[in-house]
């Protein structure tokens, strides 16, 4: 990472603070083919409709969506596809962890069967 200032490295917190909530994530992933209003996201979420507008306020303030009015509903939309990026990345990189601890953990109670026999 680069070196950053003070306000610059508060702007990164406050991304992926954004990024740090499993509906958020989940409203995010909604987002991925295309802009949808909030009845959309919330049949796809299965979340609340309060619940799902809070957490798109949220994104919308930490610029990770925009949001335009089309007749009487507001239409929110990824503001930028590097959000998928990213996201991509560290799933991967989540996943490999995962498979990781699993593999070592196989390996160890491999390990305590062969002793306690």
């Amino acid at each position: 990472m680069q070196a950053l200032d003070d306000s610059a490295l508060n702007h990164v917190a406050t991304y992926f603070r954004a990024l740090s909530e499993p509906t958020r994530l989940r409203i995010l992933n909604a987002l991925r083919d295309g802009g949808k209003n909030v009845s959309q996201i919330t049949a796809l979420t299965s979340c609340g409709q309060a619940n799902v507008s809070k957490h798109l306020a949220l994104l919308f303030e930490a610029g990770l969506v925009t949001r335009s009015a089309q007749g009487t509903a507001v239409f929110y939309a990824i503001a930028d596809s590097a959000t998928f990026e990213l996201c991509d990345i560290v799933c991967g990189n989540v996943a490999r962890i995962v498979e990781r601890q699993f593999s070592n953990a196989s390996a160890v109670k491999r390990q305590l069967g062969k002793v306690a026999r």
